[in-house]
């Protein structure tokens, strides 16, 4: 076990082998189990813990300063209640300074107590993170005690005893309980975020954990989102009589997911009315087409990952957020490789030959950035109006 740093600690972080980080608490007091994935991005930290796709893991921030421009209530990603928590925990290599920015409304650590999110601050993060890049992505218990006082050996068992992120459905848990309706587009200086004035089309969102940035990017190109649980069939879609639909991000296993929710998916696209899946919307897309997913060693999480569009040749710096993959070599004839990682290699994209149905596994609505893949949503309104026409 290592040796606490100077004064009592009051956070740990326990590995499912016994591994121990002793630090700093910080926000919410308590204990949860997740999965420990560590982010490369430099800002968007809000972002990143309300991002649903998170659920059920605990996220180390490799860069240093984290929480120096606070919070505020405008970059908030969740858009359902069910979604609220979002990742369970956050770990940081030193402690959130008071915020300086002006459109700070709360201080970070207490934001992270009142969203629930138990922090971890002044531990080895390289470390870390180099354990994660060589053994890959472990299950752990993060706990924040402020007298100091750990049951290491059942923090332990409790890490060893979570069954892990595959074969489970995530998405339920984060969606929607009903559905709802938004018109609104992205943050924009001076005005911040303005409604959608006049429509161009109407889009149907089927929520795995959808990002409000995702439904303000659709607004962005005229459409207005219809936002339906995960587990509404194709009929409650086309019913709407939509010009698009989009397949939102969301966590878990696509897997478990697509036990349901792939026969849908495979209806719509049979119905003819353009696709645009997002993250795991792109990995239920494969899934429903007949590819297969994998289980990724550590994952993608950043906002510095360079794909290349196989089709134009361009690289793309984007937003990433997965711990699955489609398996290229599972696609079925007539679904198209579209993009890859610079990374590892691993696909990052797909289209249907012949159909407006495409998507990518990362996130180009990316709030704050990068924002290189925002032409998808063009291209996604482009072939909404060639077959309104």
């Amino acid at each position: 076990m290592p040796t606490p740093p100077n004064g009592a600690p009051t956070g740990a972080l326990v590995l499912a082998d016994g591994t121990v980080f002793f630090g700093q608490g910080v926000g919410a007091v308590g204990e949860a189990v997740g999965e420990v994935c560590f982010n490369t991005a430099m800002t968007g930290y809000q972002e990143i813990l309300t991002d649903p796709s998170y659920a059920a893991q605990i996220v180390a921030f490799t860069f240093p300063h984290v929480g120096n421009v606070g919070t505020t209530d405008e970059d908030v990603e969740t858009s359902s209640p069910a979604a609220a928590a979002a990742a369970r925990g956050a770990i940081f290599r030193t402690s959130p300074t008071p915020p300086s920015n002006w459109r700070s409304q709360t201080p970070f650590d207490q934001w992270l107590a009142r969203r629930g999110v138990i922090g971890l601050s002044g531990i080895d993060t390289r470390a870390l993170t180099n354990r994660i890049r060589d053994q890959g992505m472990p299950n752990a218990m993060i706990a924040h005690a402020p007298d100091g006082k750990f049951d290491i050996a059942g923090l332990k068992a409790k890490a060893a005893a979570w069954p892990g992120l595959v074969g489970m459905d995530l998405a339920k848990e984060v969606t929607t309980a009903q559905s709802y309706v938004v018109a609104e587009t992205r943050w924009q200086w001076p005005a911040g975020v303005q409604p959608l004035a006049d429509p161009e089309f109407d889009v149907v969102v089927f929520d795995y954990g959808v990002k409000r940035n995702i439904l303000r990017a659709l607004g962005d190109v005229g459409a207005r989102a219809h936002v339906l649980p995960a587990a509404a069939t194709a009929e409650e879609a086309l019913a709407r009589k939509p010009h698009g639909v989009l397949l939102s991000n969301g966590p878990g296993d696509p897997a478990a997911t697509g036990a349901y929710a792939g026969k849908e998916i495979r209806k719509i696209v049979d119905s003819g009315v353009p696709v645009f899946g997002i993250c795991l919307g792109h990995q239920m897309l494969g899934l429903a087409l007949g590819a297969k997913t994998v289980k990724m060693p550590q994952g993608h999480h950043g906002a510095n990952h360079p794909v290349k569009d196989l089709s134009t040749g361009k690289v793309e710096i984007v937003s990433m957020n997965h711990g699955f993959a489609v398996d290229r070599d599972t696609l079925p004839a007539g679904v198209k490789e579209t993009h890859v990682s610079l990374f590892d290699g691993s696909n990052c994209g797909i289209e249907v030959a012949g159909a407006p149905v495409f998507s990518v596994q990362y996130h180009p609505e990316a709030a704050p950035g990068p924002q290189d893949s925002h032409y998808l949503f063009e291209r996604f309104a482009a072939e909404m109006r060639k077959r309104r026409a």
